[in-house]
């Protein structure tokens, strides 16, 4: 017999996140009947599809794109999703809160209202019109606090509704998808990965970028505790000082509540090291609306938000 060795590979943390997430995702390949992956254009999902590639090709993957407009998305972020959603010849599905406005399904106490909260209702209501039972995003559990409380394969009653207290039970690696007509699944392959764990990963998989992600020089205004850009969506009021600072963003959302930060990092080393000092959270002093209770995520999530 032969007396060769075989050689070990060690596994770097990276790899191991990695493995989880291609296991999990093929989970609800193999699980569901109709599941989609929620692509926003943002870092996290960036992520997920590389996954998804490194899951599943060289075939085509076994559900389409899913993005929740909220009409004030950054358009340099929505460019970089539809350009890349072709790249890989992928289906992307697009609804926007705008057609839930439309269609009064959703109403805004006022034309300057944030409509990030208002994402649950034409989230569900595209889950409704594609039957699909388990979406797939790129939430992480230290992202923000509620998301802490959400197991790998989250469940939704056939309201679409999340209650933290009522969850299926996750042993070892073993999840369970089953679910009835009307309800659904929200599973996050990457839920066990940080910030810098994200940043690491597009590091080594040379991942392209939205470019506001890096720093640039643009006009603010302080409010709400944070730096609010000059937008036609997001003018300044009157007695505002406007600043022209270098920042750039940590996390991408609608204009009107996403607040970047001053930074001079223009490359993804850059960020790692600023990433691995900072003593904020992702969310906690760039997603202004997570601030008030009416729009918390752990109350949207209640209410259908993934």
């Amino acid at each position: 017999m032969s007396t060769a060795k075989l050689a070990r590979v060690t596994l770097s943390h990276l790899d191991w996140l990695e493995s989880e997430a291609i296991h999990i995702m093929r989970e609800v390949a193999g699980q569901c009947s109709n599941p989609v992956l929620l692509f926003s254009g943002g870092k996290d999902s960036i992520c997920m599809l590389r996954v998804a590639e490194k899951a599943f090709r060289p075939g085509r993957f076994p559900f389409p794109l899913l993005h929740i407009d909220t009409g004030h998305n950054y358009r340099e972020v929505t460019d970089f999703r539809d350009r890349r959603a072709a790249e890989l010849g992928e289906r992307l599905i697009v609804r926007s809160v705008e057609d839930s406005m439309a269609r009064g399904t959703v109403v805004l106490k006022s034309a300057d209202e944030p409509r990030n909260k208002h994402q649950s209702v034409t989230l569900l209501e595209a889950i409704e019109e594609f039957g699909f039972d388990a979406c797939i995003g790129g939430a992480r559990r230290d992202e923000e606090k509620a998301r802490a409380k959400e197991r790998i394969f989250s469940f939704r009653d056939e309201f679409g509704q999340w209650d933290p207290k009522n969850q299926r039970p996750e042993l070892w690696d073993l999840y369970n998808a089953r679910s009835f007509k009307g309800e659904n699944i929200r599973v996050f392959p990457i839920s066990n990965w940080t910030e810098i764990d994200v940043w690491q990963y597009i590091e080594r998989e040379k991942l392209a970028l939205p470019a506001i992600y890096f720093a640039h020089r643009r006009p603010l205004v302080r409010r709400g505790g944070g730096l609010l850009p000059v937008t036609e969506v997001t003018p300044a009021r009157p007695g505002e000082a406007v600043e022209t600072l270098q920042v750039r963003f940590r996390t991408v959302g609608d204009i009107t509540c996403t607040a970047p930060v001053e930074s001079a990092a223009t490359d993804v080393a850059s960020i790692i090291a600023e990433t691995a000092v900072t003593t904020i959270t992702e969310r906690g002093a760039t997603r202004l609306d997570d601030q008030t209770s009416e729009a918390s995520m752990e109350q949207r999530k209640k209410e259908g938000y993934f």
